[in-house]
C-alpha cells in the first residue's frame, strides 16, 4: 500500500516513539554507573566520554589488590555495577556466584573479541558468560638500569632477572637503592614458587615450604610493600629494582621521560618465565544498575576505546579489532604485546581451593612482618 505523504510523516513519528518508547523501558534505571577498578588503569578522557555520550554519571573507585576487591564481593551489597578481578580470583567468584550472568544482546561490540583470548579464558568462565577482559599482562622485574648497575658494582646482571628480588647476593646490594614486592600473596606467592622450581599454583601445601625459604631469605633486603605506590617512587629514582606488572613498569618508564627525570626504567622479560594475568569485567550479583553496565561493557569493547586504554596504561587488550588503533610505540613495545616466543615462558593465571590460599596468606604475612 503507498501511503500519502501525510500518513507517510505520522506513521514515521508513530515508530521513532515507539522505538523511544521501547528504548526507555529497555532501559529504565537512574543515569548512575558504579566501577570498582584497579588503581592507574584507565584512560584520562575514558568516563567523560562514556558520560557525554550516554548521560550516565559514573562513580569510580580503586583498589589495589585482588584481595580487597574479593573481601567486598563475599560480604556482598558492594553497590558496584562494574568490578574488575583477576582470572584466578574470577574463577572463584563465578563458582561462588557472585556474578550476574552477561546478556549478549547487549553488547554487540562482543564480536570486536580475540577468539583465541576467549577460548583461553573459557578454563575460567565456562562458556564466557560472565567476564570481559580489560586489559592483560604480566607480573614482572622493573628495574632502574643507572641505579641497578652502581649498586651492582663490578658484579654483572644475573641472567634470570627474579634473582635481583630473591637472591640475597644480589638484592644485598640493591637495598641501598631500593627494592620493592607487591602487597599481595597471591600475586608473590605464585612468582616465589616459579622462583623455588615448583608449579606456581599447586594444591599440595607441601610444595609452598621452598616458597616461605625463598621470600624468608630475601626479607632483609626488601625495602618497600607496594601495589600501586612503585610506580611513582620508580619513576622518580626512589627504587631501583621491584616486582610490580608490566604496564605499571610501563607507566613508570614513560613518566620519567615526559618528566625528564633522566631515571632509564625498564621492564623485564624472565627467561625461566612470570605469572600472566588476565583482569575482566564483571558484573555483581547485586549490581542496582545491570543495564547501565551493560552499556559500559560495549564502550569499552569498541576498537578506538580499548586501543586508547591499552595507549594509557601499556597493557594489551583482547580487542583484536583494536590493533589499527595502537599508537606504534606501544603496539612495538616487546613488554607490552609478547612475541610468541616470550608469551611461551609464561605461565596463566589459575585459581587455588581456599586451604592453599589461607597458606599463601599466612606465609605472605610473615614475609610481610620479617617473622620466620
Amino acid at each position: 500500500m503507498k501511503l500519502s505523504p501525510r500518513l507517510l510523516v505520522a506513521a514515521l513519528a508513530s515508530s521513532l516513539a515507539w522505538a523511544g518508547t521501547t528504548a526507555q523501558a529497555q532501559n529504565t534505571e537512574p543515569k548512575v554507573l558504579n566501577v570498582y577498578n584497579w588503581a592507574e588503569y584507565i584512560g584520562e578522557d575514558t568516563l567523560k566520554n562514556f558520560e557525554k555520550e550516554t548521560g550516565i554519571k559514573v562513580r569510580y573507585d580503586n583498589y589495589d589488590t585482588n584481595e580487597i576487591l574479593h573481601a567486598k564481593l563475599v560480604a556482598g551489597k558492594t553497590g558496584y555495577d562494574i568490578v574488575v578481578p583477576s582470572a584466578h580470583f574470577a574463577k572463584t567468584q563465578i563458582q561462588g556466584g557472585l556474578f550476574q550472568k552477561l546478556d549478549k544482546s547487549l553488547l554487540p561490540n562482543w564480536k570486536n573479541l580475540d577468539p583465541a583470548l576467549l577460548e583461553q579464558q573459557q578454563s575460567v568462565d565456562p562458556g564466557n558468560q560472565h567476564l570481559v577482559t580489560w586489559l592483560w599482562g604480566y607480573v614482572t622485574v622493573g628495574i632502574n638500569t643507572g641505579k641497578v648497575k652502581a649498586a651492582l658494582g663490578s658484579t654483572p646482571m644475573p641472567e634470570n632477572p627474579w634473582d635481583l628480588i630473591f637472591k640475597p647476593e644480589y638484592a644485598g646490594k640493591l637495598k641501598s637503592c631500593g627494592i620493592s614486592v607487591l602487597d599481595s600473596a597471591s600475586e608473590v606467592l605464585p612468582v616465589a614458587m616459579i622462583y623455588a622450581g615448583q608449579q606456581p599454583y599447586s594444591t599440595n601445601a607441601k610444595d609452598y615450604e621452598a616458597a616461605r625459604k625463598v621470600l624468608m631469605a630475601a626479607r632483609p633486603f626488601l625495602t618497600r610493600l607496594s601495589s600501586s605506590g612503585y610506580i611513582d617512587e620508580l619513576s622518580k629514582g626512589e627504587l631501583c629494582a621491584v616486582m610490580g606488572y608490566s604496564g605499571d613498569i610501563n607507566i613508570a618508564r614513560n613518566r620519567a621521560i615526559e618528566g625528564k627525570t633522566g631515571q632509564d626504567i625498564v621492564a623485564l622479560i624472565p627467561p625461566k618465565g612470570a605469572t600472566l594475568f588476565f583482569d575482566s569485567m564483571a558484573i555483581p550479583k547485586d549490581a542496582p544498575h545491570p543495564k547501565n553496565a551493560h552499556a559500559f561493557i560495549n564502550y569499552i569493547l569498541r576498537p578506538e576505546v580499548h586501543a586508547s586504554l591499552t595507549n594509557a596504561v601499556f597493557y594489551a587488550n583482547p580487542n583484536a579489532a583494536s590493533k589499527p588503533f595502537v599508537d606504534k610505540s606501544v603496539a612495538t613495545n616487546p613488554t607490552v604485546f609478547l612475541s610468541a616466543a616470550d608469551m611461551k615462558k609464561m605461565t596463566p593465571p589459575d585459581a587455588v581451593p581456599q586451604d592453599i590460599r589461607r597458606l599463601q596468606t599466612r606465609i605472605f604475612t610473615s614475609y610481610r612482618a620479617n617473622v620466620k
